[in-house]
């Protein structure tokens, strides 16, 4: 399935089914030290909707970058701007900012520099590519950067 007029690509059936099953693998703890699921609440059922994440440290700050584009956790996340990270037991409130569209280039090449055996087919460009391959990018896939809530 492709991108939709949102700028979202629909998660196949074979993605709903590795994500069900990784975000179980997280739930209980396992996964590497970058791989967490993200609770987020809905913006109009209130509901709390779970989605296994690839969290970003780049010069010193955490990122969350959304590879399908303004998925339902993108959506619920710019109302909310608030949201959980959990592995385990270990639960993490966090404060959510939508980064300018502008300034989303070199967080996304190091995204998919980073983690491109898992988020590569989300990208036009190949892993590698120079910063300015993702320029015309930035608006296709939403940043935010993480901060602990207090």
């Amino acid at each position: 399935m492709g991108q939709s007029q949102s700028n979202f690509l629909q998660p196949t059936l074979f993605d709903r089914i590795i994500n069900k099953a990784f975000g179980l693998f997280v739930k209980l703890g396992l996964g590497l030290s970058h791989n967490f699921l993200l609770e987020v609440r809905g913006r109009r059922s209130g509901r709390i909707y779970t989605t296994p994440v690839n969290l970003l440290d780049y010069k010193g700050k955490h990122y969350l970058v959304a590879p399908r584009g303004d998925t339902q956790w993108v959506r619920n996340a710019v109302v909310s701007r608030t949201a959980t990270l959990v592995k385990g037991r270990k639960r993490e409130n966090i404060r959510l900012q939508l980064i300018a569209v502008e300034a989303r280039s070199e967080i996304l090449k190091t995204y998919l520099d980073t983690y491109k055996l898992t988020v590569q087919r989300y990208f036009p460009v190949p892993a590698g590519s120079p910063v300015e391959r993702f320029e015309s990018l930035n608006s296709r896939y939403p940043v935010f950067e993480v901060s602990r809530a207090e």
